[in-house]
């Protein structure tokens, strides 16, 4: 006997066909293989690279060999460029979920089936994501390369690949909202890309800018405060956030804490920060996108008072007009 996982009418919010047939059908088209083979074959080049340009400096002191206290560089090297990618990669795959629907006049159909909207969004994320965490899961074997030379715990790369995980789920949630919000797929591209840019890059240049200016006024004064409010722009930005779970330091420099007392701590961590204002925006994101999936709905009172005023109005014209015409007295 097969076991039905409803929710009432709506369906099941994570076992639904609208999920069954997107991993059904994501892994099919040759172009699932050729993003996977590019990702780790661009990520294993630049791991061979790394080592082999670090053995080319290191060889007239110590041999052809590589350091392996450089392997902690390496991970982080790694880590930065599978963010990127990641930058790279996830807004392409979310940003025309909803709109591709739309395009090829398949939403209708979608919407008038027993899933809800919050199902079909969620599971069109869903669906997105796992194919972006095949091949982050896929690099590991790059990282090998990593625990032959030490330098980095298991619990390190844990916390990295948890914190891609989230980034990813970020930028899904922006593409699946914009994916709703704009009809074409290229409108819902470029504005992805163009909010992507804006949290990776806008955010880490307004930070080394005014840092730059905070810093000249900082320590002008006879007693600098105990942080500087400029660190909570870097907290915006997933590199910044990134580093700060490598080295807790970066965290202090970053809010240029009072070096006096070297019991003073940062106000909050990088990573926290990104964490904690990223994940409303996730929420927020997913709202709108669960909002907008349905335009009819929203618009179904203010489409029933149109009606009622429409039929107020031609009873009215109605009247009138009756009222206009004589009546006609019975001949005898």
């Amino acid at each position: 006997m097969k076991m039905k996982n409803k929710t009432g009418s709506g369906g099941s919010l994570w076992i639904n066909p609208v999920l069954d047939k997107e991993f059904r059908l994501r892994m099919r088209t040759p172009r699932s293989f050729i993003a996977l083979l590019s990702y780790v074959l661009i990520l294993g080049l630049l791991a061979i690279g790394f080592i082999y340009v670090s053995m080319g400096f290191q060889s007239q002191q110590s041999g052809m060999r590589f350091d392996p206290s450089v392997s902690r560089i390496l991970f982080y090297v790694l880590s930065i460029a599978q963010l990127v990618l990641i930058a790279f990669m996830t807004p392409a795959l979310t940003a025309g979920v909803i709109s591709g629907e739309r395009e090829k006049q398949t939403l209708n159909i979608l919407l008038t089936t027993q899933q809800s909207s919050s199902a079909i969004v969620l599971s069109k994320l869903a669906s997105s994501l796992a194919f972006m965490v095949l091949i982050v899961l896929a690099t590991l074997p790059v990282y090998s390369i990593v625990f032959l030379y030490g330098g980095i715990s298991p619990s390190q790369l844990m916390l990295v690949f948890l914190f891609y995980l989230f980034t990813m789920l970020l930028l899904g949630a922006i593409g699946i909202m914009c994916s709703t919000l704009f009809k074409r797929t290229i409108m819902a591209v470029i504005m992805t890309y163009g909010i992507t840019l804006v949290i990776f890059v806008v955010t880490g240049v307004a930070y080394l800018l005014l840092y730059a200016v905070v810093q000249q006024s900082y320590y002008s004064g006879s007693v600098p405060p105990k942080y500087s409010w400029v660190g909570f722009i870097l907290g915006l930005n997933p590199v910044g956030a990134l580093i700060s779970i490598f080295e807790p330091n970066i965290s202090k420099q970053a809010f240029l804490v009072n070096s006096g007392n070297l019991q003073d701590d940062a106000p909050i961590a990088l990573w926290l920060q990104f964490l904690l204002v990223y994940a409303v925006a996730i929420v927020a994101a997913l709202w709108v996108a669960i909002r907008r999936i349905r335009p009819v709905r929203r618009n179904r009172h203010a489409d029933d008072s149109d009606n009622a005023l429409n039929v107020g109005d031609k009873g009215v014209s109605e009247g009138e007009v009756a009222e206009m015409k004589p009546t006609r007295t019975p001949e005898n």
